[in-house]
This record gives C-alpha cells, structure tokens and sequence, in this order.
C-alpha cells in the first residue's frame, strides 16, 4: 500500500501566510491549483500572444505548478522572510525540502517513481519550471490584492514586495497578465460584470 496521494490530499491542511491574519485563509492545495492555473495562462500567453521563440508546454507547467510545494505536507509552509532570512537557513531549507521530496517518490513502485521525480523534482533551469516560478509569485501578489481589496491592511506592505518581485520577472507574459488580467482580482462580484 502506498500513502503518496494520500499525503498530496493532506496539502488542504497546510495553511499559508501563517504569520499574518487573513481575511480569505488560504491552503497549500488552493494555492496550487491556482498557481496550476496561472503557469498554464502564463504558458499560453508565451506562446501565442508574447511571441517568444522559446516556447513552453502549457500542460507541463500546469502539472509542475500543482505539484510545486507537495513537500510541504511533511515540512509545513515555511513563511518567506524566515525562509531567506540568510543565506544559510534558505541552504538548509532547500536541503529539508530535498528531503521531504525524496521521502515522498519513495512511496511510489519504481514505474510511477521515475516519472513523478521529474514532477516533483523537476529540471530548475528549464523554462517551464520559469514559468511556474512565475505564476508562483503572481499567485502571491493576486492573494495580496484580494486580502487588501477585503480591508485587510496587514497585506499592504506584502503587497508592495510580490509586486516588485513580479515586475522585476521581465517576462513578457507576466507583464501581459499584469496588465490585462490581474487588475479584476481586485474586485467585487459585482463588478466583474
């Protein structure tokens, strides 16, 4: 019996931005299947509208984006300023994050290990996994978005930082997101009528 996908359902346990009070809570699981969303868009936006000659495959970024944080479910959400708080703990947290990575595809027979390594542990120079790093932060900056447009000022400074964080990505689809998309996140229901 193996407990790898029940161990990937239990990302709805892991709560992020846990060190700040959120209007909108937000789990690990949620966060991926967004961020799946946004790498595919991304991924799209690359390839049909940005005109990049170095093209992705929109289905690999969004499966890479799904599965991007699943070691949290043994490590937890290590909120970001105590992640790269220097450079030895941000070390060290890749190291456990290896780890928990690696005590995951362990739970998998060896046919199903070989192909979710390259998922789970996926090549970090390539250009789609770019893409899902990107949509990662872009994830980030709509949560802030969303959180300030509920009144909660505790985002308004995490807001500022994800957003210079996302410019200074210098990807023609980020850029066309931010300009054609992410605006909406802002608003009410209604207003998006």
């Amino acid at each position: 019996m193996s407990h790898f996908f029940a161990y990937l359902s239990r990302m709805r346990h892991i709560r992020r931005w846990s060190l700040m009070r959120n209007s909108l809570p937000e789990n690990d699981l949620e966060h991926a299947a967004l961020t799946g969303i946004l790498a595919h868009a991304l991924a799209v936006i690359r390839n049909d509208i940005a005109d990049d000659s170095a093209r992705v495959d929109p289905d690999r970024c969004a499966t890479l984006a799904l599965y991007h944080d699943v070691s949290e479910v043994i490590t937890g959400d290590i909120a970001t300023p105590i992640k790269y708080f220097n450079p030895g703990i941000a070390a060290a947290h890749r190291e456990i994050e290896r780890a928990a990575q690696e005590k995951l595809l362990s739970m998998l027979p060896p046919p199903l290990k070989d192909r979710y390594r390259g998922i789970i542990q996926p090549d970090a120079e390539s250009p789609e996994w770019r893409v899902v790093k990107a949509a990662d932060n872009l994830a980030a900056y709509l949560k802030c978005v969303e959180e300030v447009a509920a009144g909660n000022k505790e985002f308004l400074k995490a807001a500022q930082s994800t957003l210079k964080k996302v410019r200074s990505l210098n990807m023609p689809e980020v850029e066309l997101f931010m300009k054609e998309y992410a605006p909406s996140f802002g608003l009410a229901l209604d207003e998006l009528n």
